[in-house]
């Protein structure tokens, strides 16, 4: 029989990446994508592989406890990746309740339906959470985050994944559930959806408009391709320790303000504008209450346990990246309609 993989979130930006590489390399697993399609979550990411016999695509939100128990028993799945979640900070600060409801409740309600399927008989079964670098805190100008790093969350959005990543680790020692967790560093890629930094600037430098850069942008992250992630997603599902906690980086620490510098001379180049025009659109605004200043993952452990590196480096990723926006600027044109320009009206004035 084949494997049955639930993987929640799959519509969404890292998760279509990941059941994109499941569907298509494992032909003996039953990929299942679980989406409630809110505003990030959208089908068009997976049009080349919908129609796959080994994939089948469920509607439905981790917040609705009845249906997650009804799909559990309908299909019985060995393993779940979960990825659903709510993830953008700035949201979070306006909308806190929202996290805390999808972001902790929505993981317990999976865990819970996982531990009532499978009862005591967990051999061959996998709950594999993935969760934030951001959990840990802020970073001063040095240091890295590990895996014994404390806890520390500054934003709703933080607090909410290491609450969840709490209740994962608990299952796993009250029901014996077997479980892994990574914290993954800032991703970066094809199909994100365009209120995180990179897309956003890459359509706002298409359209010329402004590129709104908070307080003196002097804020410092460790950036990850996500093609990058979806294999170390890959091997840690596959090859990864029971209980064991993995921290995925990109090894590419970045100012966000030298980022969006890097970023304009690239599409000055690739759209033949005179190098320079783009930054010209550089306006800095208000700092976000409790912004931490610094994010840098240590990620030797799965480099040394598994053998996972990065394939890119940050200018070469990011030139990648902004290729992809170049050649699908329909699906960039589509993903910012609706209710999303009300959002970036909101959040992003000066």
């Amino acid at each position: 029989m084949k494997k049955k993989i639930l993987i929640t979130g799959g519509a969404g930006f890292i998760g279509s990446h990941v059941v994109r590489r499941f569907v298509s390399k494992y032909q003996n697993y039953h990929i299942y994508n679980l989406d409630a399609l809110t505003y990030a979550g959208n089908l068009e990411n997976l049009k080349d592989i919908e129609s796959e016999n080994n994939y089948t695509f469920l509607k439905g939100d981790i917040n609705d406890e009845a249906l997650i128990n009804e799909i559990f028993k309908k299909y019985k799945f060995d393993s779940i990746i979960h990825l659903a979640a709510e993830s953008h900070v700035d949201r979070s600060i306006s909308e806190p309740l929202l996290f805390a409801k999808t972001n902790i409740l929505g993981t317990m309600i999976l865990l819970n339906a996982f531990k009532n399927l499978w009862k005591d008989n967990w051999r061959d079964k996998l709950f594999y959470h993935i969760s934030t670098d951001e959990v840990y805190g802020s970073l001063k100008e040095t240091g890295l985050f590990t895996e014994s790093t404390p806890y520390d969350p500054n934003s709703p959005y933080s607090a909410s994944k290491a609450s969840s990543d709490h209740f994962v680790r608990a299952y796993g020692e009250t029901y014996k559930m077997p479980f892994v967790i990574t914290n993954c560093s800032n991703n970066y890629g094809g199909f994100q959806f365009p209120e995180k930094l990179i897309p956003l600037f890459i359509n706002n430098i298409l359209n010329n408009k402004s590129l709104p850069v908070y307080g003196d942008g002097n804020y410092t992250r460790d950036w990850l391709y996500v093609v990058d992630h979806a294999r170390a997603i890959d091997l840690v599902f596959h090859n990864g320790v029971n209980k064991e906690t993995y921290n995925i980086g990109g090894f590419n620490e970045w100012k966000n303000i030298d980022l969006v510098r890097l970023m304009c001379r690239q599409l000055d180049i690739k759209l033949s504008r005179i190098v320079g025009t783009s930054e010209k659109l550089i306006t800095f605004i208000k700092d976000r209450p409790g912004h931490d200043l610094r994010y840098a993952i240590d990620a030797n452990k799965i480099h040394k346990d598994l053998g996972w590196e990065p394939s890119v480096t940050f200018e070469e990723g990011l030139s990648k990246t902004i290729d992809w926006y170049l050649s699908n600027k329909t699906w960039l044109e589509n993903t910012t309609s609706g209710k999303y320009k009300d959002y970036y009206t909101s959040q992003y004035k000066s």
